[in-house]
């Protein structure tokens, strides 16, 4: 059995030579002198060899060598080729990605609304790259992560806070779903850690909605507003749903709102079923929509059957009636 005195005596010879320690392995002694720790065993039939390292001054101790040959034998014994797995980690870190890389591919490939993609690219650019952008998955940890969040937190955007921690916990997600061998620093920062809000799960009541609609007819605002807010109570929709809606996404002889897949937030199609009173409001808000250039007229009845003129416009937003007429950006569901 090899000693540090028995390894520090060790000299070149001419040739490579052998000298065997315990349990499979041994070290190398090349022509320069060089030592090195290795270890043979043989798996499903065939003979592998394993270099645990360099002894010596940048390398390993005897001890540290020994350590690591008790984790190759126990992989050997649950049927895993350490030899192998070196490898793939050579591999991994031939290519490792930083940060801001991984990130850029995470952005690409998740599905989210356009507007959830670009509140998230801001907390990435403002809060997120500027600390851990050149740094590899593995560089980052639980600590890392958690003093970012208290930064965050501590310039008083708590609810920022908690969308940094849930982005890193995705991109790593992310990144080993695809064969990344790290440990997702998020696990170990809870949201509740960083911040808690109290539930805002209040639901209007009956005589609260009743009361809305009531005063909407008594503030001074513009028609085109009112019918906006009418419209959002009656069918639930989100603002930008209304405000980027065409009318050709509305049929009027069947009472069906049609939205693409492109335009929602879980990116599926869905359809909204029109009640009378929401079916009276398109049609003033297409009176309305007269004045608003590009729209071309064409005869046909809307609810009623009449033969009057109502304007067409397949591809402009039928929202423009109620934002170049008056109805502001800051409107919300």
């Amino acid at each position: 059995m090899l000693t540090d005195t028995a390894l520090r005596k060790l000299k070149p010879n001419g040739a490579t030579y052998k000298v065997a320690d315990r349990d499979g392995m041994y070290v190398t002694v090349s022509k320069t002198g060089t030592i090195t720790f290795r270890y043979d065993y043989r798996l499903n039939g065939r003979r592998e060899t394993l270099t645990l390292g360099r002894y010596g001054p940048g390398g390993i101790s005897l001890a540290l060598a020994r350590e690591r040959l008790l984790d190759a034998r126990k992989a050997v014994a649950d049927g895993h080729s350490p030899a192998q797995e070196k490898q793939r980690e050579k591999r991994r870190l031939s290519r490792a990605r930083n940060f801001a890389e991984f990130t850029e591919v995470w952005m690409v490939a998740s599905g989210m609304a356009d507007s959830t993609r670009s509140m998230r690219k801001h907390i990435i650019d403002r809060d997120i790259l500027p600390v851990f952008k050149n740094r590899l998955l593995a560089e980052i940890t639980p600590d890392d992560l958690r003093a970012l969040c208290m930064k965050v937190k501590k310039r008083g955007a708590p609810a920022t806070a908690i969308h940094v921690r849930d982005i890193v916990k995705q991109v790593y997600a992310h990144a080993i779903m695809h064969g990344e061998k790290v440990t997702n620093p998020a696990d170990e920062v809870m949201p509740s850690f960083i911040a808690t809000f109290a539930p805002k799960d209040r639901a209007l009541s009956p005589a609260e909605i009743r009361l809305m609609v009531h005063e909407m007819d008594t503030i001074s605002t513009s028609p085109t507003i009112r019918l906006g807010l009418r419209m959002i109570l009656l069918t639930l929709v989100r603002k930008a749903e209304l405000l980027k809606a065409t009318w050709d996404e509305v049929d009027f002889e069947t009472g069906v709102w049609s939205l693409p897949k492109e335009r929602m937030k879980r990116r599926f199609p869905h359809n909204v079923y029109l009640s009378r009173q929401a079916l009276d409001i398109l049609v003033a808000l297409k009176t309305c929509a007269v004045p608003i250039p590009h729209c071309s007229m064409k005869s046909g009845s809307i609810a009623t059957g009449s033969k009057r003129p109502w304007p067409t416009r397949t591809a402009a937003p039928l929202g423009r009636c109620t934002t170049r007429r008056g109805m502001p950006s800051s409107v919300g569901t």
